[in-house]
C-alpha cells in the first residue's frame, strides 16, 4: 500500500471516529500514532508524541489561551456582559426587533472578552431569551439571534479559533486578533440589519419594547464602561504595540479580577468557578493542539496534503475558483464536524494551497473562522443551536434551525465582502505599530 493510500485510509478512520463522537484529540492521537508507526515504526511515532507534546506545552505564546479564557470567565461572573446588554437594550430596545438587536450587540461585547462562541450563546441565552419571551417575540427570531450572535465569539478577538489557526500555521496571533475586529463589527451590523429586515417584513416577529428615558440610558451606558475599557486596554494595547498578545491577556485578566473584587461584583466563589472553568477549557484546547501536532507528521509522511494540493491547483478554475471550492468544503464539513476538528484536519491540506496561490494567510484565517462560525449553527450538528435549546427547552429544535437561516445568509454576505475587499480584514494588522 502506497503512503498516499495509507494517508487516505487514516483520514477515513479519523472521520469515522469523529462521527462516532470520539473526542477530537483522542481521535487524532490514535490515527497519528498508528499511522506514523505504519509508515515508519513505533519508535518514531512515540518520539513524535513526546517531542511535539513537550515543545508545544513549553511554548510561552500559548499562555494567551488560559489568560484570555480567565478574563472572559471573570467578566461573566462579575456581570459585565449583562450590563453591556442592558446598555444596548436602553438605546435600541424600542425598535422593532430591538431586543434581538441588543442581544447581538451584547454577544459581540461578550465575544471581545471570552473568545468562546459556546460561552457567548449560553450567557446571552440566559440573559435575553426570557426578556424576549416576555415581550412576545417569535421563538424563531429570538433563538436565531442568540445562536447566531454567539458565533461572534470566535471572530471578534480574543478568539480561541484565531489562536489555534496561528499555532497550526505559524502566523502572528496579534495580527490575527486585529484582522478579526472589522469583520466582526461588520458581521454584527449585518446581523442587526437582518433583524430589521425581518421585523419590517413581519412586525409580529419582534414587537417594540418600552422606550428608556435619557437618564436610564446614561446609567446603563456608564455601567458598560468597565467592559468597554477592558477591551480597549487589551486590543488597543496590541494594536498600539504596547503589549504582546500574551501580555495583553495577562493584564486583561488581572484588571477583570481587580474590578470584580473591588466592586464586590465578584465573590470568592465566583472567582473559584472562573478559575476551574478556565483550567478545564484550557486543557481541552491544549489536548486538541497536541493531537494535531501528532496527526500532522502522519499527514506529511503520507504526502496527502501534496496530493490534494496538486489536484486543487490543477483545476481549471483560477485562484478565486479554488478558494470557493475550499470554502464549499468547509461549509459541507461544518454540517457534520466540530470547528476545532475542521481546523486541525484541513489546515495541513489547504494552507499550502492558499499560500501557494499568493493569498494572504492572515486574510485566509479570517475567512476560515467565518466558515467555522457557520458550522456552529448549521444542521444537524450546530452546537450553538443545541446550547440555545438547553436554555429554552420548550422551543422545538426545528424552529431554532429555521431561525438561524437568515443569519447564515448574513455570514455568506460577509465572506463575499472579504473576497471582494480583502482589506476589510487586513487594514488593522497592516497599520499596527511594528507591522511590516
Amino acid at each position: 500500500m502506497t503512503p498516499e493510500m495509507i494517508g487516505l485510509v487514516g483520514l477515513a478512520i479519523l472521520l469515522i471516529m469523529l462521527a462516532l463522537r470520539v473526542p477530537v484529540a483522542i481521535a487524532m492521537f490514535t490515527v497519528g500514532l498508528v499511522g506514523v508507526s505504519v509508515l515508519r515504526n513505533p519508535t518514531v511515532a512515540l518520539s513524535y508524541l513526546s517531542s511535539e507534546t513537550f515543545s508545544l506545552a513549553s511554548s510561552a505564546d500559548l499562555l494567551v489561551i488560559p489568560l484570555f479564557i480567565l478574563m472572559g470567565n471573570v467578566a461573566t461572573e462579575s456581570g459585565m456582559s449583562r450590563r453591556l446588554y442592558d446598555a444596548a437594550y436602553s438605546w435600541i430596545g424600542h425598535w422593532r426587533g430591538g431586543l434581538a438587536s441588543a442581544t447581538v450587540v451584547g454577544s459581540g461585547g461578550f465575544a471581545a472578552l471570552s473568545g468562546s462562541s459556546v460561552a457567548s450563546a449560553l450567557t446571552m441565552g440566559r440573559v435575553a431569551l426570557g426578556e424576549m419571551e416576555r415581550f412576545r417575540y417569535s421563538h424563531r427570531l429570538s433563538c436565531g439571534a442568540v445562536a447566531a450572535g454567539g458565533t461572534l465569539g470566535i471572530l471578534i478577538p480574543p478568539s480561541t479559533g484565531f489562536v489555534l489557526y496561528a499555532i497550526l500555521t505559524q502566523q502572528s496571533i496579534g495580527r490575527l486578533f486585529l484582522a478579526g475586529v472589522v469583520p466582526g463589527l461588520v458581521l454584527m451590523g449585518l446581523f442587526i440589519l437582518t433583524i430589521l429586515i425581518l421585523t419590517t417584513l413581519n412586525p409580529a416577529l419582534g414587537p417594540k419594547g418600552p422606550k428608556a428615558s435619557w437618564g436610564q440610558r446614561m446609567t446603563a451606558t456608564l455601567g458598560s464602561f468597565p467592559l468597554i475599557g477592558l477591551v480597549a486596554v487589551t486590543i488597543g494595547g496590541i494594536y498600539g504595540g504596547i503589549f504582546s498578545p500574551t501580555e495583553a491577556a495577562g493584564i486583561g485578566a488581572l484588571l477583570a479580577i481587580l474590578y470584580g473584587l473591588l466592586t464586590r461584583h465578584l465573590s470568592l466563589k465566583g472567582l473559584w468557578a472562573a478559575l476551574t472553568d478556565s483550567v478545564s477549557t484550557t486543557a481541552v484546547v491544549m489536548l486538541v493542539l497536541i493531537g494535531a501536532h501528532v496527526f500532522g507528521p502522519f499527514l506529511a509522511l503520507s504526502h496527502v496534503p501534496t496530493m490534494v494540493g496538486n489536484w486543487l491547483t490543477a483545476l481549471p478554475l483560477g485562484p478565486i475558483g479554488i478558494v470557493l471550492v475550499i470554502l464549499c468544503t468547509y461549509l459541507i464539513l461544518g454540517c457534520f464536524m466540530e470547528g476545532y476538528a475542521m481546523l486541525v484536519l484541513t489546515m495541513p491540506i489547504f494552507f499550502p494551497v492558499i499560500t501557494g496561490l499568493g493569498f494572504d494567510p492572515i486574510w485566509f484565517g479570517v475567512v476560515v473562522v467565518v466558515m467555522l462560525e457557520m458550522g456552529l449553527i448549521t444542521p444537524p450538528v450546530g452546537i450553538n443551536v443545541f446550547i440555545v435549546k438547553s436554555v429554552a427547552p420548550h422551543v422545538d429544535m426545528s424552529e431554532i434551525f429555521r431561525g438561524v437561516w437568515p443569519f447564515l445568509m448574513a455570514m455568506i454576505a460577509l465572506v463575499v465582502l472579504l473576497i471582494l475587499w480583502p482589506d476589510l480584514a487586513l487594514m488593522l494588522p497592516n497599520t499596527m505599530l511594528g507591522a511590516g
